[in-house]
């Protein structure tokens, strides 16, 4: 044995000196059943996961006190493992403490936590009247579709942004969020802002629901209207003038290629690309001259890549290429080909379907685009916005999904229900738009058991330049 101030060997001095002796081994922890929180004292309510470092300096602290009343220091603590459904917590510690001449001991004990279930003030108010609410989040959008919303339900879900929301309703042209906190709707606003290009009508306009005169407290309903900008992926785009020239001459005709807190705006003939932020859109708002509602297919006969440099915008690329398509619709009916400049040139080749805007039947009626065009502005007869993915049979190429996304748990406002072919129809497109971009699977919320989808192997293939030699080999270059 090592000499010691004691002249005792460890298991000596630890079976006549028990350090945790004194020292409380159990505590209760109020937790609410319905919103999955814990008290902290005395009226904050907190949420923490099992386990967690979160959930372990919660225990921890409530020890603290009794430990510094002893004189014993903590030097380690770790879980222990209990049954999910046991309403324990287990804990066990290791601690110190001097005894004899200032030897220091240590030794190691379990403190068990009991969960008591207790709702808060919060839940007990939902439960007496579910109606009951203090902030509500009037989300919109003012376009034909339900895309958007779609997609953010799909975001919100993956960062749990709606969690506290007692209830949501889905209405015409947007979502209702109903939070029983002024500070639980705010926040839910401001992770809005960092996902989509909104501007906030109100903030958090507030009416009176009571008042008690004789302790002066007033009790108020908030309301927040969030508007999300009305431009959507795969949007036609004719820019206002002053917007344009103080992109530096940018477009005016322009793609929306992505939204997320920033619009991402592309020039199908330059190449040219534009980040607008929701600030920078809103002092100049503006609308889409055609939606992709409107995408008509066509077959793409003949490519000429006219400079082979790629263009990698916001992780796609693109190259310009001189191309002649014609419309599905056209064939067996008349011999009109359209010669035309895509972005497109290094996804296309001849006998590959695409999905574009039909400017030369288009019926735009657009005060912009006449400004433009007594300017001298020559509108191209079509513009291609992305590669249409099915066979030359017609059989669609994408196979149904083996995977069903999440939704919110929302009710349909019976003023506002959208009917069942249009909401499908648009679901559907969602869909598409996702299976046909990769780049955007990092934000799907699959059902518990299922997987996202892999990458197909198209989408590997788009980004490679394949050339054939004379003997048959493959050239495979990045």
């Amino acid at each position: 044995m090592q000499l010691n101030a004691a002249n005792m060997c460890v298991n000596c001095l630890s079976s006549e000196n028990n350090i945790t002796e004194g020292l409380r081994k159990h505590f209760e922890l109020k937790h609410c059943p319905e919103c999955d929180r814990y008290l902290q004292p005395p009226r904050n309510w907190i949420k923490i996961q099992l386990e967690s470092k979160e959930l372990l300096a919660f225990c921890l602290k409530k020890l603290q006190k009794d430990l510094n009343s002893n004189k014993v220091r903590m030097v380690h603590a770790e879980f222990i493992w209990t049954e999910p459904h046991s309403k324990r917590i287990k804990v066990k510690l290791k601690v110190q403490k001097e005894i004899i001449n200032g030897v220091i001991l240590e030794q190691s004990y379990i403190v068990e936590y009991v969960q008591r279930e207790q709702m808060c003030e919060s839940c007990s108010r939902v439960q007496g009247n579910p109606d009951q609410w203090v902030t509500a989040v009037q989300l919109r959008q003012h376009v034909s579709h339900r895309r958007t919303f779609f997609y953010l339900e799909q975001v919100i879900l993956k960062h749990d942004a709606a969690g506290r929301a007692k209830k949501i309703k889905e209405v015409d042209n947007g979502i209702d969020f109903f939070f029983s906190s002024w500070s639980h709707g705010a926040k839910f606003v401001e992770f809005l802002g960092k996902v989509s290009p909104v501007r906030l009508g109100s903030r958090g306009d507030k009416q009176l629901v009571s008042h008690d005169p004789k302790s002066n407290n007033y009790n108020y309903k908030y309301t927040f209207s969030v508007e999300i900008a009305p431009i959507c992926r795969e949007d036609l785009i004719c820019l206002p003038q002053k917007v344009a020239a103080g992109m530096g001459n940018f477009g005016p005709l322009v793609i929306c290629t992505k939204v997320t807190n920033n619009i991402v705006l592309l020039d199908p003939f330059t190449l040219r690309h534009c980040f607008l932020d929701a600030d920078r859109y809103w002092r100049a708002s503006f609308k889409s001259l055609l939606t992709s509602r409107q995408l008509v297919k066509y077959i793409v006969l003949d490519l000429d890549v006219i400079n082979s440099a790629e263009a990698t915008i916001d992780g796609r690329k693109y190259v310009l290429a001189e191309a002649q398509v014609a419309r599905m619709s056209d064939f067996g009916k008349n011999d009109t080909i359209f010669s035309i400049k895509t972005h497109l040139g290094n996804l296309l080749r001849p006998g590959d379907y695409a999905l574009g805007y039909d400017l030369y039947a288009a019926n735009t009626n657009d005060i912009e685009l006449d400004k433009y065009k007594s300017k001298g502005l020559v509108l191209p007869e079509a513009i291609l916005v992305n590669k249409s993915y099915e066979e030359k049979s017609g059989k669609k190429r994408l196979k149904p999904q083996l995977w069903k996304l999440k939704s919110l748990p929302m009710e349909v406002d019976d003023k506002g229900e959208i009917e069942n072919d249009k909401k499908n129809k648009d679901y559907e497109e969602f869909l598409r738009g996702y299976k046909e971009n990769p780049e955007l699977w990092f934000n799907l919320s699959v059902t518990e058991g299922e997987e996202a989808p892999s990458v197909p192997l198209h989408e590997v293939m788009a980004a490679l330049d394949l050339s054939e030699e004379e003997d048959g080999d493959f050239l495979m270059e990045e």
